[in-house]
């Protein structure tokens, strides 16, 4: 299922076919990608694809997709959109690039994609939270126009810094 299309990218959703599958075992066993995310994940491929597909399924505007390079190559990673835990209605924009595709603004355009996305279908507000060391991830919250809020340990019970954008006036 396609979400949307940029100039380069095209974000769709993550499938359990083999190579979808090998290209997510291969992006979360980097440990220069999970050094940020606290760790690899703890189940398999095919059960963040089912994971990811539920959190769609519970709002349209939600998810998490896999970034598509339009002019071919692997799928770059995955950008999201998904409740933060133990948020009040509060969302996450985030991604998770293949060392592979670092450096080539994806994260920044697809990001920017779907948030503005979101925004069109009613979000007030989206937020991000990055390891404070993360420079490639903090450049691309100032990318994107995100307001910083300083650290905190509200949603992962770690220390990040967090970022909020909200959506422009009418």
């Amino acid at each position: 299922m396609e979400l949307l299309c940029t100039d380069r990218l095209r974000l769709r959703a993550w499938t359990t076919d083999a190579v979808d599958l090998a290209r997510l075992a291969d992006l979360y066993s980097r440990e220069e990608v999970t050094c940020w995310l606290g760790g690899p994940p703890t189940v398999p491929p095919a059960e963040l694809v089912a994971r990811w597909e539920l959190v769609h399924r519970l709002d349209a505007r939600h998810g998490c997709w896999a970034i598509e390079p339009r002019d071919g190559g692997p799928v770059a990673g995955t950008l999201l959109l998904k409740p933060l835990p133990n948020g009040v209605g509060e969302v996450e924009v985030g991604w998770h690039l293949h060392p592979d595709s670092w450096g080539a603004g994806y994260a920044t355009e697809a990001a920017h994609a779907v948030v503005d996305r979101a925004f069109t279908e009613g979000l007030a507000e989206v937020y991000a939270v990055v390891r404070p060391d993360n420079t490639r991830s903090l450049a691309v919250c100032a990318r994107l126009g995100m307001a910083p809020l300083g650290r905190t340990r509200r949603w992962y019970g770690t220390e990040v810094e967090a970022f909020r954008l909200s959506a422009p006036e009418e």
